[in-house]
This record gives structure tokens, C-alpha cells and sequence, in this order.
């Protein structure tokens, strides 16, 4: 958690110095996205807000996605990544969003990806969407990898 943390610190002070702000849509990393922009002091300054969008009905009910916006696009795929990131950056009307949707393991998810597969996508004055394959079955140690490629992602796309 502490390398979460180093990076969070460094995306806080990004962020504060632009007077930008930021909410996060995560999936397979529960809520360590959020924890670990939210352990910096100050957070309030940037981070408005998130959810773990981690079933159908989260992405209608607190998305506001309908099924009908899915056509095409499956769970864990860069699109969906994508359109997680834009919503919640429009839902809670910020600058940055970032999302994170995959399969922790220890097997994979009924798209068929293996465990250790997650895309995630930032939205913004920069958008990028990158896809990790740890090739690890290893739940905890995923959701860690996962969220530390999501905050790196973010952390370049605020440094360009």
C-alpha cells in the first residue's frame, strides 16, 4: 500500500497545483484506487468522488449506464474502460476520471479472460486506455498491480 500511496502523493500535488479534481470508477481493485488517492492530506482539494462499479446493476444505478450504451462493449475491455472513465468524469463533473475494470482471480471472468487481465482508462484533457496481463492468479497481489498501473496512468496523463 505505501508504493500506492508514493503515487498518490505525487498525483495530489499534480492535481492541487492545477487546481484540478478527479472521481474514479474501479472495479476489480475494490476501492484501493480511491483509498489511495483519498490518503493524502487535503484530498478534498481534487478527489469529488467514485464507486466500485463491480455488477450490472452498479453500472445502471450509479453509472447511469443503461444496457442499451453496452451494446457492443463487454466488461474488462478497453472500451468499456473508456466509457467508465467519461462517465464518471461527466457524472460527477470533474476534470480527470479514471476507471479500472478486470479480473482479479484467482480464475478468470466469464468474458474469458485469465485472471490478472484489466484495462483502465483516463479521461480528460488527455485520454489513454491501457490493458495489464499480470499472468498472475493471485487475487490480492492483482488488485494491487492493478490499481498501482491505474494511479501511473493517470500520474503521466497529468504530467503531459
Amino acid at each position: 500500500m505505501k508504493e500506492l500511496f508514493a503515487i498518490a502523493e505525487q498525483i495530489a500535488a499534480k492535481l492541487i497545483a492545477n487546481k484540478q479534481t478527479i472521481a474514479v470508477a474501479e472495479s476489480s481493485t475494490g476501492g484501493l484506487i480511491s483509498a489511495s488517492l483519498l490518503s493524502v492530506a487535503g484530498a478534498s482539494a481534487y478527489f469529488l468522488g467514485g464507486g466500485v462499479i463491480y455488477t450490472r446493476d452498479a453500472r445502471r444505478v450509479l453509472m447511469d449506464i443503461p444496457d442499451d450504451a453496452m451494446r457492443g462493449i463487454r466488461s474488462a475491455s478497453e472500451p468499456y474502460a473508456q466509457l467508465l472513465a467519461r462517465q464518471i468524469r461527466e457524472h460527477v463533473s470533474t476534470d480527470w476520471g479514471l476507471s479500472e475494470t478486470g479480473a482479479t482471480g484467482p480464475t478468470g471472468n466469464r468474458y474469458g479472460d485469465a485472471a490478472g487481465h484489466s484495462c483502465m482508462a483516463v479521461a480528460g484533457p488527455q485520454q489513454q486506455v491501457i490493458t495489464l496481463e499480470t499472468g498472475s492468479h493471485d487475487r490480492q497481489a492483482n488488485m494491487q498491480a492493478f490499481a498501482k498501473a491505474a494511479l501511473e496512468l493517470l500520474l503521466r496523463n497529468l504530467s503531459r
